[in-house]
């Protein structure tokens, strides 16, 4: 099936580029907007990154403020996480693994380089899933198969971030009158 062959050929090779790919002169708003969908797969328009979404993005503390109007290699990094991350997790979420990495004292080039790592392990193993050879009445199973994956897998991130949050401390009790 031509369509699951393509899926998978772009699973297996498209990735975002490495840190030292990444543009190394300052980029104002509408360059990184026209940047930014070469980083991760697309496949419709519906999915762009708007100047407004990025605006959103640093006044919630996921991406570093600019640099004036301009953005560098910072910038781009996190936002490619941040668009990968917002498919599967709420803003709330994607802070804080952010700032656990962060927390972790790494540079922006290592929390960077990790990511990408991480995503390419993900796209291998899914891209391992995909059987191009199968047949239409066998896409129904897949689906399935790679829904419940991601059910599971949400489920122990959500935990896992749970664990990360520090407990909140517990406010005054009010008493019974």
């Amino acid at each position: 099936m031509e369509e699951l062959l393509d899926l998978k050929q772009r699973l297996e090779g498209q990735r975002p580029a490495s840190w030292h790919e990444l543009p190394d002169i300052a980029l104002y708003m509408d360059q990184i907007i026209s940047y930014m969908p070469r980083q991760l797969i697309h496949f419709d328009e519906g999915e762009a990154l708007t100047s407004a979404m990025v605006n959103n993005y640093i006044k919630e503390g996921l991406v570093p403020r600019a640099d004036g109007k301009r953005y560098g290699p910072i910038h781009l990094g996190y936002l490619t996480a941040v668009c990968a991350l917002k498919k599967v997790l709420s803003v709330r979420d994607t802070g804080i693994l952010l700032s656990a990495g962060q927390a972790r004292n790494k540079t922006p080039e290592e929390l960077y380089t990790y990511f990408c790592a991480a995503l390419d392990r993900a796209l291998a193993d899914t891209a391992d899933a995909i059987d191009e050879n199968a047949t239409q009445e066998d896409l129904p199973r897949l689906a399935l198969d790679l829904a419940l994956r991601s059910y599971a897998n949400q489920l122990a991130c959500a935990r896992i971030l749970d664990i990360l949050q520090p407990p909140q401390p517990e406010g005054p009790k009010k008493g019974k009158k």
